[in-house]
């Protein structure tokens, strides 16, 4: 893969392997052979051993469980990481790029912790930015909409150190200067312009041999780009916001590779029925 500036731009393995998870793997019940998933990666220039690595610390993540099948072992998905690649699937499929709908209404989340708190608070502050939070000031965070956040901060244990809030801008104080203060809106847009760079061409520039591998490292870059989007108001947004042409693309060419992708998928990829009791 290579960056708008024709810089070779690192091919991330466990992005790759949750695209490749969500696409062939996720609600079909089975589990699929270390060995085929070699093969598809090294279509991308993953390595053998980088793939067993992702694969064995993915297992200590309990987002992957072992199934040996004689002396071959097959990976099937956890509750974990099932419930993780639906969100993934839902932000790229349901919410879209740009929110359209928004009615004024900002969430706002306050907290104060010990300073010996670095792992919490970097935990707390990955799952703000997920969920489309950015931050206004010194422990003070707000995302357009009105925000789930107890699903968001579930299983951290920091309930008691947050303060929660919905809220509307009020005068002098304007929506579009929040969203300047919190979000780098330059960056967001640069990043959609780098992904229309490699893909919006006639020849895109990730440099692979099949559509299969077209399309993981299609959606890796989709995934990667909607991770990191907010989904500010359309209305405080420029007309020309890169974000719209730029799901345009990846929607269109997803929509081309999809058939061929999955016939090399089902001719390359050996499965098994994941079986609710496995051997970890």
């Amino acid at each position: 893969m290579r960056d708008e500036e024709g810089a070779a731009a690192p091919v991330r393995p466990q992005s790759l392997m949750l695209s490749f998870l969500g696409l062939y793997v996720l609600d079909r019940g089975s589990a699929v052979y270390s060995g085929s998933v070699i093969d598809v990666f090294a279509r991308m220039g993953v390595s053998q051993e980088a793939v067993r690595s992702t694969l064995a610390r993915m297992v200590k993540r309990d987002l992957l469980v072992r199934h040996r099948r004689g002396r071959r072992m097959y990976f099937g998905l956890t509750p974990r990481s099932s419930e993780v690649l639906r969100d993934g699937h839902d932000r790229v499929w349901g919410a879209g790029a740009v929110n359209r709908d928004w009615d004024g209404t900002w969430t706002l989340v306050a907290f104060s912790m010990p300073e010996a708190w670095h792992s919490q608070r970097h935990d707390l502050r990955s799952r703000l930015v997920w969920a489309g939070f950015g931050s206004l000031q010194n422990g003070l965070w707000i995302a357009p909409g009105r925000i789930d956040v107890p699903a968001v901060v579930a299983g951290l244990g920091l309930e008691d150190h947050l303060n929660v809030m919905n809220a509307h801008a009020a005068r002098p104080t304007e929506a579009a200067q929040l969203m300047s203060r919190a979000f780098d809106i330059a960056s967001i847009a640069a990043r959609y312009r780098a992904f229309l760079g490699r893909w919006d061409r006639p020849r895109p520039v990730p440099d692979v041999s099949d559509d299969l591998a077209r399309q993981l490292l299609l959606h890796t870059d989709w995934l990667q780009l909607v991770r990191s989007d907010p989904r500010l108001p359309a209305q405080h947004l420029p007309a020309d916001w890169p974000a719209i042409r730029a799901e345009r693309v990846f929607r269109a060419l997803s929509a081309q590779y999809d058939a061929p992708a999955k016939q090399l998928a089902d001719a390359v990829l050996d499965t098994v029925p994941a079986e609710p009791q496995a051997d970890r």
